[in-house]
This record gives C-alpha cells, sequence and structure tokens, in this order.
C-alpha cells in the first residue's frame, strides 16, 4: 500500500497523470503490488505562486522539469529491488510524460504494518493490537 505523492514542475493534469500512471506501473512491475492499489497526491506548481527549487547535486544537472517523488510503504524491499524501481519510474516517466530521467528526484519512505490506516480507524495490516481503553475522567466534585 504505497501513498505516492508526485510535485512536478509546470505540470498540467495530463502531465501529472502520466507521472502518476509512470510511478504507479513501475511499482507494479518491480515489487508486485496490486494493479488497484494506487493512492496518490499529484501537485503541479506553476513556478510563480507555488514552486520547486532544486540545484545540479551529485553532478545531475536538473531542469525546470523537475518532479519531486515521495514514496512511503511497508519495509521489506531490498535493495535490489528499490534499485530496479527508481530505474523504472525514470524509464516509465521519459514514455509516458517525456520526463528526462535525470529530473526524477525519488525518496523512499518505509515504515511498520501498524502505521497504517485504510479506512474506518483499523490498522488493516497490523497481525494483532491491543486497543487500550481511554482513559476515564475524573469527575470533580
Amino acid at each position: 500500500m504505497p501513498l505516492v505523492r508526485i510535485d512536478a514542475l509546470g505540470a498540467d493534469r495530463h502531465r501529472l497523470d502520466a507521472l502518476g500512471r509512470a510511478v504507479h506501473d513501475a511499482l507494479v512491475e518491480t515489487i508486485g503490488i496490486p494493479p488497484d492499489d494506487r493512492f496518490q497526491v499529484l501537485v503541479g506548481h506553476d513556478g510563480t505562486s507555488s514552486t520547486l527549487r532544486y540545484d545540479d547535486y551529485l553532478g545531475v544537472h536538473r531542469d525546470d522539469d523537475i518532479v519531486y517523488v515521495a514514496i512511503t510503504m511497508r519495509t521489506g524491499r531490498t535493495p535490489a529491488q528499490k534499485q530496479a524501481l527508481y530505474r523504472r519510474i525514470a524509464e516509465f516517466a521519459r514514455e509516458y510524460a517525456g520526463t528526462e530521467p535525470r529530473n526524477m528526484f525519488v525518496t523512499l519512505t518505509e515504515n511498520e504494518s501498524i502505521d497504517w490506516s485504510l479506512g474506518d480507524g483499523v490498522a488493516q495490516y497490523a497481525a494483532s493490537f491491543d486497543v487500550a481503553d481511554p482513559p476515564s475522567a475524573a469527575i470533580a466534585d
């Protein structure tokens, strides 16, 4: 159940959709998430009222087609799977959205099963958990 946030400079609805598909298809292909497991926040920045900042860190020359992708998912993927994911995101972003791989900045944050509630106030992925009763309020005399 990855949660994906994509921020792209100068992106309209169509480019955001293409970038979202690129990330989703890479997640399905490289780490085996189910095809219907899509939770994404897609944000376009116009460069005036909202923008993205970047430099040429580590010798990667980025430009105004910069795309930041933040993926949060449960722990358990190998370094090889993560590297394959980054590569496929860059490849699909080029194919679907015309975005140069050098402009794809991807971060991956992992957490535990108990860190997810997919609705109804329930930690659906948690094997078992204890829900403590709320402390009772002292009644003042």
